[in-house]
């Protein structure tokens, strides 16, 4: 669950810039009184060919242009909400290079390791759309949890298929078999109900994920924020319904994450963080204002979301990034 009890809302950020580079705020995410999001994730790393090359998306985490960014995030966490980094997704390459011998892993993971320590990330979530052995993504859970301590948090980022049937996986091993050696050590996973690998629409899916023996508490429902960010969007009225089903049948409901945010509907590129405006209502996260007096228990103000509709714009230019995958190296 989530901080308050109240299922998660997990916003991916991945797009920090317009085309022009401007940069793409999430302070709204933070600032707004009808947004409660609980977790946000900066993505994407890559671990490219030279070990020093660490990148996130086209560029090192240390590049100027993310300055504002990394700021942004430190105000995230000093407001609560926890930041991750999201290591990998569909440019190829990361997990391949940590799937490797011992002298080998260590070259590559010392500059994620320096990356996550110098953020001061709250975790990582391991997006591993490339085939790994289910030993090579033991070993880089074992190790992150030795090197960060309990509190890290680790999560994956399977296609929701992958949890009902093992052969129907980007990653190679299988989920299942992970849950059983590590699931301890798993806060949760981020599925991914759309692009053909799971439908969003009706709770039917999710259902079957727990009829096979998945805890609700650690199944993050991942939607497409838009039609522009891949297939399996699911219409305002129609998610709202499956979601509402879904919180009144399952008490421990692990909430939902929405990938990504620049473009998110209703908003678009002018207001994206209307869609966590709208999931704030959907999930009841009613925003909570902890203000504590000395020898006093917390007193807590609620905010109630706006659940005003808005018209839906267009949807936005596609807007692409290219990484140095395995695939440049042959």
């Amino acid at each position: 669950m989530g901080h308050n009890g109240v299922p998660r809302l997990v916003v991916y950020h991945q797009t920090t810039h317009d085309p022009s580079g401007n940069l793409i705020s999430i302070l709204p995410l933070i600032t707004r009184p009808g947004v409660s999001v609980s977790h946000l994730i900066i993505a994407a790393i890559h671990i490219n060919e030279d070990p020093d090359g660490l990148t996130l998306n086209d560029h090192p985490p240390a590049h100027p242009r993310f300055a504002s960014t990394w700021a942004e995030l430190r105000v995230a966490q000093a407001s609560g909400i926890k930041v991750l980094g999201m290591l990998g997704g569909a440019a190829k390459g990361s997990y391949t290079r940590l799937d490797k011998a011992e002298a080998t892993f260590e070259t590559y993971y010392q500059p994620l390791y320096a990356m996550i320590k110098e953020r001061g990330l709250d975790g990582l979530d391991l997006d591993v759309e490339e085939p790994m052995s289910l030993a090579g993504i033991i070993r880089l859970i074992d190790r992150l949890r030795a090197d960060f301590g309990p509190v890290f948090l680790i999560t994956l980022a399977p296609v929701a298929a992958a949890l009902l049937d093992s052969r129907r996986n980007l990653s190679g091993f299988d989920y299942e078999a992970l849950e059983v050696m590590r699931g301890k050590q798993i806060a949760w996973y981020n599925a991914q109900f759309y692009c053909g690998w799971g439908d969003a629409s009706t709770p039917v899916m999710y259902q079957m994920c727990l009829a096979r023996g998945w805890m609700p508490e650690k199944v993050v429902m991942g939607l497409v924020t838009t039609p522009a960010n891949g297939a399996g969007w699911v219409p305002f009225e129609l998610l709202g319904s499956s979601l509402q089903l879904i919180k009144r049948s399952i008490p421990n409901f692990g909430g939902v994450m929405g990938w990504e945010y620049f473009n998110s509907k209703p908003g678009d590129t002018a207001r994206p963080w209307e869609w966590a405006e709208r999931m704030t209502g959907f999930l009841d996260r009613t925003k909570q204002i902890s203000v504590e007096l000395p020898g006093s228990k917390p007193v807590q103000a609620e905010l109630d979301p706006d659940k005003e509709e808005g018209a839906e714009p267009e949807a936005p230019n596609a807007f692409d990034y290219h990484s140095d995958g395995l695939e440049d190296e042959q």
